[in-house]
């Protein structure tokens, strides 16, 4: 027993004492609404794909993308986030098959929205790496280098396109200089002024997308280092993100999350617009994988690093768990 009456003389851990004490005085709030559904949704298929590095996770059909969208409804979630994923044979050098009204992702926007009309907020992919047959994310050029102002040209078109299939958002996520100010003036001068534009402002070249790459049925050779930005950089994502607020960008997001949380709260401590970030495949994978290994508690990883994410500055959470955490979150398990 210590000499000091008043020793310690401030006891943290009295706010720690029972669950509704710690969940009264938490700082950080975790709710359905913050969570958007990513999902993948495949042409010529009659029943899902499984995704084996992704367990738990599919390619849909039509069908099957209407309910895992109504599901997203019911549980909370506040967004769905579509990437087509095109038959092998459509794909070509200029990536026609994603400005295709009849496209693979057109008709999963049309399909979405005749679903759930605006009870979740649509989002597309507006990026062209899933419809070319060398995989980048953009027209290449005489030299197989990704050609910038020729990629903005095609981007301009996706953007239109995918309004007019009913996108409430479109997320251009090629990091391309100059794609969110080409992606606005298309869309504005083709009476789509209410579409908003959620800028993949800081998207890292990172190791972790490698379970992605299988989702989407990817060709790419090589890699994306001349335009995805490099892991080692920091002032660099304020540099993008002052770039994509000029241009017109109405959300931002940071990608990958987990690894880059320190980049997450500098972009969320610099901007007055709404801040994403996406949970990728690979952080996505490891969490499935250590479970089922019996390593970790998954239910518990899930929601603290979901916790993290949104503790450094996220306002909006792509995660592939984002129906099911919002399941959790609504029986109270946050």
């Amino acid at each position: 027993m210590t000499a000091y009456a008043n020793f310690p003389g401030s006891r943290p851990r009295r706010l720690r004492t029972t669950p509704t004490m710690r969940r009264m005085v938490a700082e950080t709030r975790l709710d359905p609404a913050n969570l958007i559904l990513p999902a993948f949704v495949r042409e010529g298929i009659d029943a899902p794909v499984a995704i084996s590095a992704m367990p738990g996770v599919h390619q849909h059909t039509l069908d099957t993308l209407r309910k895992a969208a109504v599901e997203a409804v019911s549980a909370g979630v506040s967004g769905i986030m579509l990437f087509g994923v095109p038959e092998d044979g459509k794909k070509d050098a200029r990536g026609t098959a994603g400005t295709d009204p009849d496209g693979i992702l057109q008709v999963a926007l049309r399909a979405v929205r005749e679903e759930v009309g605006d009870e979740l907020v649509v989002m597309s992919d507006l990026c062209l790496d899933e419809f070319t047959d060398h995989g980048h994310c953009g027209v290449l050029d005489a030299d197989g280098r990704v050609d910038n102002d020729a990629t903005l040209e095609r981007y301009a078109e996706m953007a239109q396109v995918q309004a007019d299939a009913g996108a409430h958002v479109v997320g251009p996520s090629g990091m391309m200089d100059g794609q969110v100010g080409v992606i606005r003036d298309a869309l504005d001068q083709t009476g789509h002024e209410d579409v908003s534009i959620l800028a993949y402002t800081v998207k890292y070249s990172s190791a972790f997308y490698g379970p992605f790459r299988e989702a989407v049925g990817s060709s790419l050779t090589g890699d994306r280092k001349t335009y995805q930005q490099d892991p080692a950089n920091a002032r660099e994502s304020l540099r993008e993100l002052a770039l994509d607020l000029a241009e017109g960008a109405d959300m931002v997001m940071v990608k990958p999350a987990g690894p880059y949380l320190d980049i997450l709260a500098k972009v969320a401590e610099s901007v007055d617009v709404p801040v994403a970030a996406y949970q990728i495949s690979g952080e996505y994978a490891m969490i499935e994988a250590a479970a089922e290994k019996g390593w970790i508690d998954r239910d518990k990883a899930i929601l603290e690093s979901l916790t993290g994410i949104r503790r450094a500055g996220a306002q909006m959470i792509l995660t592939y768990w984002a129906t099911e955490a919002a399941q959790w979150l609504g029986r109270g398990r946050g």
